[in-house]
């Protein structure tokens, strides 16, 4: 799956999960930029993107995250 797929499909998962409207994730963007993006609603999107993508994150890897690029490396090691 192509970095570009990723963003798509995690761009639907984050406007579902955080009730939003419209969004445009980037590589840059982190839980600081969207309101939304709390503790809480950061879990159910862990596992939103591990059942829509049907991978596992380990706690090490999430903890290390500072942005969304970050998620989308882990991912693109996990898919490909």
């Amino acid at each position: 799956m192509e970095r570009k797929e990723i963003f798509e499909k995690l761009n639907e998962i984050f406007i579902d999960v955080l009730d939003l409207d419209e969004l445009e994730l980037t590589d840059e963007t982190s839980a600081n930029d969207i309101e939304e993006w709390d503790s809480l609603s950061h879990i159910q999107l862990i596992v939103a993107i591990e059942k829509a993508f049907r991978i596992k994150f380990t706690s090490l890897e999430i903890m290390k995250w500072r942005n969304v690029g970050e998620m989308v490396d882990s991912m693109e090691t996990k898919l490909n």
